[in-house]
């Protein structure tokens, strides 16, 4: 059986499993938001978020009500994270653009290079990791809010732009890149030659479109969804960094529910987070992903000694801004993150 079939399955089988069970009432209602497409089979997040409602709908015999909000319908990132902070909304999956306001040192991700493969960043990038537990902790201490979940922003972050393939450190100077407000994407752009622009996700298209920014860095899969091939013509294939998307739920509401509820949110959370990586995998290896793209823009795999001097020139500049920015509380998550990459090498 596929994965795509399998998810299918299972969102299938929770639906059916609410329907015939006598649904009670809805006596409790989680607004849950993201920033990409409601379809499950295009993005991580809407993956994630239909599990969730269809397992928590079921489970909990309908007591609980799980109403989607996806394509950033709530606002942007850090102004929904202050919602759910403020119980205007449960729940919230943000990228680490939106946590970034309320947790700088979620840039420790961005160090460049620093995951060899996926199959590594998948293992740190969880809340069961020796780095993910410490991460966690330390962010739900200083937020206020729940963490449901860990996992990457979708696979690597590569390249695309408008004027040139990109093959060498030179071929990025002068380039306009779009980053998300992350001062550690910012100095790797700069670090480059390139001209570093940041803007929020929703003009991201526009800005491409309109010339106001050459290029962008993302995930193929976020790439595929928001139709950058339409608006670009170069990709590059960096793998330089894979940053994570954190799933909030304000901690008020979580600890008031009853306890089986509680329990039916924390496992469906789980499962639901489980789904949305496997999917980005499937869609990295289908043709929802890179072919697709490919159809329409210029594909090129930076070699890997071109690659040493992507890293040479970016990972001096963004261990400096860690340290100059966060001092010691940084630099030892940094560590930290860089101790756990090896552990599951």
């Amino acid at each position: 059986m596929t994965y795509l079939k399998h998810l299918r399955l299972l969102a299938g089988a929770a639906t059916v499993a609410l329907v015939s069970s006598g649904a009670m009432a809805a006596d409790v209602t989680i607004r849950l938001g993201h920033m990409n497409p409601d379809e499950p089979l295009d993005s991580h997040s809407g993956t994630m978020a239909a599990i969730f409602k269809s397992f928590v709908e079921a489970n909990t015999n309908g007591t609980i009500e799980v109403k989607l909000f996806a394509n950033g319908q709530l606002g942007k990132e850090s102004e929904v994270i202050d919602q759910v902070r403020s119980g205007v909304v449960e729940s919230f999956i943000s990228s680490a653009g939106g946590v970034a306001g309320h947790y700088p040192l979620v840039g420790v991700f961005d160090m460049p290079f620093a995951f060899p493969n996926i199959a590594v960043a998948s293992k740190v990038i969880s809340r069961d990791s020796s780095f993910g537990k410490k991460f966690v902790a330390d962010l739900e201490k200083k937020t206020d809010l729940k963490v449901l979940g860990l996992i990457d922003s979708g696979g690597f972050f590569v390249f695309s732009n408008n004027k040139r393939p990109i093959k060498t450190v030179e071929d990025m100077k002068g380039l306009k890149i779009r980053t998300m407000t992350l001062p550690t994407h910012e100095a790797i752009v700069s670090s480059l030659g390139g001209q570093p622009t940041a803007l929020p996700w929703a003009e991201v298209y526009t800005a491409l479109q309109t010339g106001v920014a050459d290029g962008q860095m993302n995930p193929i899969p976020i790439m595929a969804f928001a139709k950058f091939d339409e608006v670009q013509k170069y990709l590059s294939i960096s793998n330089h960094v894979i940053t994570p998307y954190v799933w909030f739920m304000n901690k008020d509401f979580l600890a008031k529910l009853k306890p089986e509820q509680r329990d039916v949110v924390l496992w469906a959370s789980d499962v639901a987070s489980e789904a949305g990586r496997g999917m980005s995998r499937l869609i990295e290896a289908s043709d929802r992903g890179l072919p697709r793209l490919a159809k329409k823009m210029q594909v090129n795999t930076i070699p890997a000694a071109e690659l040493k001097k992507f890293a040479d020139a970016t990972q001096p500049a963004v261990r400096k801004l860690i340290e100059g920015k966060y001092g010691k509380e940084g630099t030892e998550m940094l560590d930290a993150m860089l101790a756990s990459i090896k552990e599951n090498m």
